[in-house]
């Protein structure tokens, strides 16, 4: 095993996407090595024969590094596309005429197959689609069941394939496909940390998956529909974590609507104890080149300032040409925002009130006590991780130790805010307790001798949701000796 790396030197996490260009063993350990504390599978493109080797390489991290590796297989969802065109593509003229139809027949510049019946009994004259992220525009006029009468408001080249978003209403498409429910046993086969659910619409899309998933991994939720925005808490209510999926929201929304949006949905999830990622094109010209834009750099800041546990790379490390320098400029990025002596205040404009519990009480209070006592770290053992997310809701200034004696909880935390993750057996007594925390801070390098850390935990011990005991532990600086390990 190689030397392990030490725990972060900021809070928010760094979610990966890999792909063509960092797919290799040695791309993935470069990506880790820059930065990235998780991965992000995309099941849009590849065959779960590529994917599983891509799972199996992550995986030997945690061998090599000593620490829990992270995984979220992205699911497709139910993407609405157009058929083919008898030469590729076609020209649509700006006020011409365009239909939609059943035909499977190659399209032309009069018509083309969409080839999802469920579109056609919801869609009213006045109703926009949207093609090919939004670069055409059309107007439906009429509708039967076989055939939509359109004209086009802005015109264009539309090819093979092409996604179709419609934004002004609720298309009654099922959350999971066939191809979906397939990745889905596969990705739970592979013993994913996470799965994204995409294009979800209502909580009943979350629910549905959820009982699929059956506990073996954590759901997020990718919010890319307005229809999702409409029902948000219901739909935070049923999941683990949410992602601000920026790609067909700003398709479907006028781009001027997006920031508050984004706005909105971090500080609900935050407020709900939800992890949230924001997503999409965040340092989209690293894709071709070696630096990226100032708007790119500042949109990242944003997404840090407001909160959010963890910021995404898309194409930038999946198909681009510096995937190892975006993340490397993403983590660049991160701890300049922290280190802003204004940081922490802006961090805090969200208002995060604990529930009448005694965990979310305790959990609120750590932060508070470490702040008073200027303790170097808050140490949380936990079973479930909920004592660790509750404690990095209140976005603590000192860094987070969770100590877990279950490998899938300390994998799943590598979403979270703050949380350094490490799988340990599990205490027995209070005097355990506090010998054991002290140990991790030391071996961890979160604290030396003269400092103090705060301790939380539950009595009896290593029972999921007994969050009851808060101590403030002062470090003696000898406690490793006598241990190898």
């Amino acid at each position: 095993m190689t030397a392990s790396i030490p725990p972060r030197g900021r809070k928010v996490r760094i979610l990966a996407t890999l792909g063509p260009a960092s797919s290799s063993p040695e791309m993935i350990e470069a990506l880790f090595r820059a930065g990235a504390d998780a991965f992000r599978v995309n099941m849009s493109h590849g065959a779960q024969a590529g994917h599983a080797e891509t799972i199996a390489h992550i995986r030997a991290l945690e061998k090599q590094f000593g620490r829990p590796s992270t995984i979220l297989a992205d699911l497709q969802g139910p993407k609405l596309r157009v058929g083919a065109f008898a030469d590729g593509s076609a020209a649509l003229a700006t006020g011409a005429a365009f239909a939609l139809d059943h035909d499977a027949a190659p399209g032309d510049a009069a018509r083309v197959q969409l080839p999802h019946r469920e579109v056609f009994a919801v869609l009213e004259p006045g109703t926009r689609l949207l093609l090919d992220d939004g670069k055409l525009v059309l107007r439906v006029l009429s509708r039967t069941a076989e055939r939509i009468e359109t004209r086009v408001e802005v015109g264009g080249t539309l090819s093979n394939n092409k996604g179709v978003n419609i934004p002004d209403v609720v298309v009654p498409l099922a959350a999971l496909t066939e191809k979906d429910r397939s990745d889905l046993a596969f990705a739970l086969d592979q013993h994913v940390d996470w799965v994204a659910l995409s294009f979800v619409q209502r909580p009943e899309d979350v629910a549905e998956a959820r009982r699929l998933i059956g506990g073996r991994a954590a759901l997020l939720a990718k919010i890319e529909k307005p229809a999702a925005v409409d029902r948000l808490e219901a739909i935070l209510e049923l999941a683990d974590a949410v992602m601000v999926a920026r790609g067909d929201l700003g398709v479907e929304l006028p781009p001027y609507e997006l920031p508050p949006l984004q706005k909105r949905i971090v500080e609900t999830a935050r407020r709900m104890g939800r992890p949230v990622v924001v997503a999409t094109q965040m340092l989209e010209s690293m894709i071709q080149a070696p630096t990226p834009t100032r708007a790119e750099v500042s949109d990242v800041a944003t997404a840090i300032y407001d909160g959010a546990d963890a910021v995404m790379l898309s194409a930038e490390s999946a198909a681009g040409a510096w995937p190892r320098e975006s993340v490397a400029m993403m983590d660049s990025i991160a701890i300049a925002v922290e280190g802003d002596p204004g940081y922490a205040a802006r961090i805090h404009f969200t208002e995060t009130r604990p529930d009448p519990t005694t965990a979310d009480a305790l959990s609120e209070a750590a932060g508070v006590i470490a702040r008073t006592v200027s303790a170097s770290a808050i140490i949380c053992f936990t079973v479930s991780g909920s004592t660790a997310r509750r404690i990095a809701r209140e976005r603590p200034m000192v860094p987070l130790l969770v100590l877990t004696p279950k490998l899938e909880t300390a994998r799943r935390l590598g979403l979270l805010w703050g949380a350094h993750a490490v799988r340990t057996r599990d205490i027995g007594s209070f005097e355990e307790m506090v010998a054991k925390a002290k140990r991790m801070a030391l071996r961890h390098g979160l604290a030396a001798a003269g400092d103090s850390v705060v301790v939380i935990a539950g009595v009896p011990f290593g029972t999921p949701g007994s969050t009851n005991v808060l101590h403030v532990v002062r470090i003696v600086g000898d406690e490793l000796k006598g241990y190898r390990s």
